[in-house]
């Protein structure tokens, strides 16, 4: 009779070193992923030392555009949606 293993083997070991390996990729790519973001928000705010008022007024005003067109595509999203279960509400009520 062959002897009897301890421990985790076979699949659930695999398994739980795949999950560490990934817990260990996770950890350095937030890392990386902190110092990049940090890069770039520095070389931004570089940028906006130099800008003049007018290109100020203009990445503003892109800005608000941008979130207007935005605000506006929800609104039509929300709209359509309820457009499409407009005929499901009224089937309902004509069943009571």
């Amino acid at each position: 009779m062959p002897k009897r293993k301890r421990g985790i083997t076979g699949d659930a070991a695999s398994s739980r070193e795949a999950i560490r390996k990934r817990e260990r990729r996770v950890v350095e790519t937030e890392e990386e992923r902190s110092r990049r973001l940090s890069t770039m928000a520095q070389r931004g705010q570089d940028r906006r030392v130099e800008e003049t008022d007018e290109q100020r007024n203009s990445r503003l005003a892109k800005m608000a555009q941008r979130s207007q067109e935005r605000r506006e595509e929800k609104k039509k999203q929300t709209n359509k949606e309820i457009a499409d279960c407009q005929p499901c509400y009224n089937m309902q009520e004509n069943a009571v």
